[in-house]
């Protein structure tokens, strides 16, 4: 058996990577370490500013990346999606399933319109995201990487005011290991990332949103938060990029329907 050489297995170039959600947080860290390590990179955002502006400060190191504004819960948009990332890189090898939404609304006061919103980002997104960039990679022969972004709430809930949150990353949780089953025969790799806390500008509004005493001590209470982590800090977005850019890469190379807790320690309590 020939031993890849370490700098190799890395090595993204000539590779088409789609990241949705990318241009932000976790999404932006796993958009930058795909791109440096060869990888063109495809920011797919629903907001078309923050992707145009993301792919900007990524090109302005040298990196290829492009913006195509995309709403993952709209079918047509992501045929197109597929279609406009062959039609400029030629190809899709990888892609990563990291849109999401997740606003704190306790169960009695969500309304069926909520519970909704979140399912068709999160879980449907995931779907039709798959099902067309997966097409794709049987067409062209020669595998793929799909790496699926879940939550350590898709394995113990975090906090009350996400139901429809953590029923959307328990959905992608099977729907990933189902489909790494279907897509093992064309040597396309399912796999997903579970992220505990990550300090990102999208959980920062979440703690915000969270009810807390008129009376509390913010000091007190983060350090309470914080206290739960093993690790005593919030995780960064390097850090899922990192992993992200294992499952991504041949040194993952016999890994298929797995998911990776990163969450510094947080399920161990």
């Amino acid at each position: 058996m020939e031993i890849t050489p370490t700098d190799k297995l890395l090595d993204l170039h000539g590779k088409t990577a789609i990241v949705t959600g990318g241009a932000l947080g976790i999404g932006y860290g796993i958009s930058y370490r795909l791109a440096e390590a060869g990888a063109k990179v495809v920011i797919a955002n629903r907001t078309a500013q923050e992707g145009i502006e993301a792919a900007d400060r990524l090109s302005g190191k040298g990196l290829d990346v492009a913006a195509i504004a995309t709403d993952v819960s709209v079918e047509e948009n992501v045929r197109q999606l597929m279609e406009e990332t062959v039609k400029k890189y030629g190809s899709i090898e990888i892609l990563v399933n990291n849109a999401g939404i997740y606003p704190s609304i306790p169960l009695l006061r969500m309304e069926l319109s909520d519970f909704e919103a979140v399912l068709a980002i999160n879980l449907k997104g995931t779907f039709l995201c798959t099902k067309y960039a997966s097409q794709q990679m049987i067409k062209q022969g020669r595998g793929g990487k799909i790496i699926n972004i879940t939550s350590i709430d898709a394995l113990h809930p975090s906090s009350v005011g996400l139901a429809h949150y953590d029923a959307s990353k328990h959905g992608v949780w099977g729907f990933t290991k189902n489909i790494a089953l279907e897509l093992a025969p064309y040597r396309i790799w399912v796999n997903a990332i579970a992220p505990g806390g990550i300090a990102t500008p999208g959980v920062q509004k979440l703690q915000q949103s969270m009810p807390v005493a008129p009376d509390a001590d913010m000091k007190k209470v983060l350090e309470e938060f914080l206290g739960k982590i093993p690790m005593g800090r919030l995780g960064e977005a390097d850090d899922i990029g990192k992993v992200a850019l294992f499952l991504a890469s041949d040194m993952s190379s016999y890994m298929t329907g797995t998911q990776i807790v990163v969450d510094g320690g947080v399920l161990l309590k």
